[in-house]
């Protein structure tokens, strides 16, 4: 799973066995309720990726103009 910031916008790639999902979002918040909603993904693994993204915005700073939240 990646999650990038590029340029205002927010570049989420999820992959398992038998199936793939990009898509691009105008906000951390838009893509992790995508995240939240792929029904191939469990509970572990979304708070996983949700806490690595909290870590490397952590050392990284925020993405330009967009604080992250966190998700429901």
């Amino acid at each position: 799973m990646r999650i990038l910031l590029r340029a205002g916008l927010v570049l989420l790639n999820a992959e398992g066995a038998g199936w793939h999902h990009s898509s691009q979002h105008a906000s951390l918040q838009d893509a992790a309720l995508e995240l939240a909603m792929l029904p191939q993904l469990g509970a572990d693994l979304y708070a996983c990726a949700l806490s690595d993204l909290e870590e490397q915005l952590a050392k990284e700073g925020a993405a330009p103009d967009e604080p992250f939240w966190g998700a429901a």
